[in-house]
C-alpha cells in the first residue's frame, strides 16, 4: 500500500480514509494506528492529535458511514414515490447497493463491534437511517387493517434483517459463489414473500 498524503491539511479525514481502506482489506481488528498513520503518510504520533485508539477512529468512519447510508436511503426513497410499494421495496435494494459500493464503511459500521452509542453523532447517524426505513414501513402499512398490521418498527427490522443476510452471504467475498440468483434478486424474491405474506402484493 502507497502512501496517499493528504490536502489542504485534512489530515482527520486522511486518517479515517486511510482506515476504510484496512477495514476493508484486513478487518476492524486487523490493522494498527502505525499502518493507518503509514497508508495516510504521516507519523503514527499525528494520529493522536485526532483519535485516542483505533476504535474511535473506526468509529468516526462508521459514522460517515452511517451519514452516506441515510442519504442512499432517503434518495431511494424518494419521499414515497412513485408508490409508497415502489419506494419501499427501492430502500431494499439501496441497502445492497450500499453494501456493495461502500464495504469500508458497511465493515466499519455493522461488524466492527463499536457501539452506536459510543458517541451522540454515531448514535444520530445511526437513528437518521433507521427512521427512513421505518416511514417507508409506516407509509405502506397503512394499506393493512389495523388489527394485522405489525409495528412500523418491527416491519422495517425484518426487511433490514433480511437485506442484511443477503449482504453477508451472497454479496461479499466471492458474490454468487454459493447460489445459482444474484443477490439483488434473492433480496427481491425475499421481500416479495414477506409483502405477500402481508397482503400488500398479490400473488401470482
Amino acid at each position: 500500500m502507497s502512501k496517499r498524503g493528504y490536502h489542504h491539511g485534512n489530515l482527520r479525514q486522511a486518517l479515517v480514509d486511510a482506515a476504510l481502506e484496512l477495514v476493508r482489506d484486513k478487518g476492524p481488528t486487523g490493522f494498527t494506528l502505525s499502518e493507518a498513520a503509514k497508508l495516510a503518510g504521516v507519523t503514527p504520533a499525528a494520529v493522536y492529535r485526532h483519535f485516542e485508539g483505533r476504535e474511535d477512529l473506526i468509529a468516526e468512519a462508521a459514522r460517515q458511514g452511517y451519514i452516506i447510508f441515510a442519504d442512499v436511503m432517503e434518495f431511494a426513497y424518494n419521499e414515497g414515490r412513485p408508490s409508497a410499494l415502489a419506494a419501499f421495496e427501492a430502500t431494499g435494494r439501496a441497502y445492497l447497493a450500499f453494501a456493495q459500493r461502500h464495504p469500508g464503511h458497511y465493515v466499519a459500521m455493522f461488524e466492527s463491534g463499536i457501539s452506536v452509542n459510543r458517541t451522540p453523532e454515531l448514535a444520530e447517524a445511526a437513528s437518521r437511517s433507521s427512521r427512513i426505513l421505518e416511514m417507508a414501513a409506516a407509509k405502506l402499512s397503512e394499506r393493512i387493517p389495523a388489527d394485522r398490521r405489525p409495528p412500523a418498527s418491527m416491519f422495517s427490522a425484518h426487511i433490514w434483517a433480511m437485506s442484511h443476510g443477503v449482504v453477508e452471504l451472497f454479496a461479499r467475498g466471492t458474490p454468487g459463489a454459493r447460489s445459482p440468483y444474484s443477490p439483488e434478486d434473492l433480496l427481491e424474491a425475499g421481500i416479495g414473500i414477506y409483502l405477500r405474506g402481508l397482503g400488500l402484493i398479490d400473488n401470482d
